[in-house]
């Protein structure tokens, strides 16, 4: 079970690591049945293969969205 503060310091460090990368959207912490998950939004099914399962062991799971835009 993975609690919300090392959720959020999970967060930061995955954050980092995908900096840079193609396709990445948002990150963000989901709870789950129980405790909390990061969650990451990408563009397309290629883009997951930069997300890793898990960082500092608090699970990581993928959500393909489409193309990502800046609204305004």
């Amino acid at each position: 079970m993975t609690d919300l503060e090392q959720a959020r310091v999970a967060k930061a460090h995955l954050r980092t690591a995908l900096q840079g990368c193609h396709g990445i959207g948002a990150v963000g912490v989901a709870p789950t049945a129980d405790g909390y998950c990061l969650q990451v939004n990408v563009s397309d099914e290629g883009d997951r293969e930069a997300v890793p399962d898990t960082i500092d062991g608090v699970d990581v799971r993928v959500r393909v969205v489409g193309p990502i835009r800046a609204s305004g």
